[in-house]
């Protein structure tokens, strides 16, 4: 990489998923943060009046004092990270993307859009060819819901490797996936809230084009039937989902492992600095993974995989965890546009 870094702006940079872009790029080694937008009611106030800071790191002074901006296409900065609330992202990320910008997307609006990639870097790399099929100045790169991540790099090296006829799974997500400031603590203390608003559509369809097969411009989906039930918790970071699979050729649970300790992919082999060494950590022990033990494997990037077993109902069934915040959607989307630049996709606009 090149001496100077990157300029990239951040649209709805006073959100949660916002802050943890600001948290996760700072000191990063490709990209620099030169602008911050939000809504009309955030613009012209500096950063640390118009949001409420609720990272666990300090809030850097040089973006503290940084004015927010308008989200319109008058942004100097071509490469812009997307924490948009999903009522007005679709337009506004359509808009830049006419406008000759890049975004790198964490809302849900153009995800099943046919010609815009649904990443994850380790999983369908070869997508970003997508973009290349848009008709606009510029292009739109989308991360999956939080959930789907967890569930998707678990599965596909034994898609790869086994095939995977069907899925059941049922998650325990955490409180953070539902932005800030969330749910009130009254409905979730003591109690599981058995009904995320969408979120089981997401898990039983976003998996299916992640995992297909690029031809033509088009992507063809696997034939695998997913059941998926969303719960929501009170853990503050950390999806937990319990998983039971068919597959499609007979093998062991010591091979599993074996499939799953040695997955590596793209990012691993080009060191992008935010690939985790190992995407897949399988744990040993009955009693892991635990969101407050393991979540932040890998610095957050790797999921963790744990008490592998046969299953009366199904061929197999495990324990999956990942960091909803940071894999699930802003060091997710980082990693995206990482690949993009080490590819080349970035280099009309740099």
């Amino acid at each position: 990489m090149t001496d100077k870094k990157i300029p990239v702006g951040i649209l709805g940079a006073t959100g949660s998923v916002g802050q943890k872009f600001i948290e996760l790029l700072n000191d990063h080694p490709w990209f620099k943060i030169n602008e911050l937008a939000a809504s009309e009611r955030s613009a012209g106030k500096k950063y640390s009046e118009a949001t409420n800071w609720i990272m666990a790191s300090p809030l850097n002074q040089e973006i503290a004092d940084k004015e927010i901006k308008a989200c319109d296409t008058n942004l100097k900065s071509k490469i812009l990270f997307s924490a948009l609330d999903s009522s007005v992202a679709g337009e506004l990320e359509t808009k830049f993307a006419e406008a000759g910008y890049y975004v790198i997307s964490n809302s849900k609006n153009h995800r099943f859009d046919e010609d815009v990639p649904l990443m994850i870097p380790e999983v369908n790399p070869d997508h970003l060819e997508l973009i290349k099929t848009q008709k606009t100045k510029g292009a739109i790169i989308t991360n999956p819901n939080c959930s789907t991540i967890g569930l998707v790099l678990a599965l596909k090296p034994l898609h790869d490797a086994f095939g995977v006829k069907d899925v059941n799974v049922v998650t325990m997500q955490a409180l953070s996936g539902g932005g800030y400031p969330g749910i009130p603590s009254m409905d979730i203390l003591d109690n599981v809230i058995p009904f995320i608003g969408g979120e089981e559509g997401k898990m039983e369809t976003e998996p299916l084009k992640i995992l297909g097969k690029l031809n033509n411009g088009k992507i063809d989906q696997p034939k695998i039937n997913i059941s998926a039930q969303c719960n929501r918790v009170a853990v503050t970071d950390g999806h937990l989902e319990c998983v039971q699979v068919n597959l499609k050729k007979q093998t062991s649970v010591s091979e599993i492992i074996e499939v799953l300790k040695s997955y590596k992919s793209l990012p691993q082999t080009l060191n992008l600095p935010s690939a985790p060494a190992n995407p897949i950590e399988y744990l040993e022990s009955d009693k892991h993974p635990q969101p407050r033990i393991n979540r932040n494997a890998g610095a957050g990037m790797s999921v963790s995989v744990g008490r592998l077993r046969e299953c009366p109902m199904f061929d197999y069934k495990f324990v999956i965890l990942s960091h909803n915040t940071v894999r699930g959607a802003a060091g997710g989307t980082i990693l995206v546009a990482e690949l993009l630049k080490a590819k080349g996709y970035l280099d009309n606009v740099l």
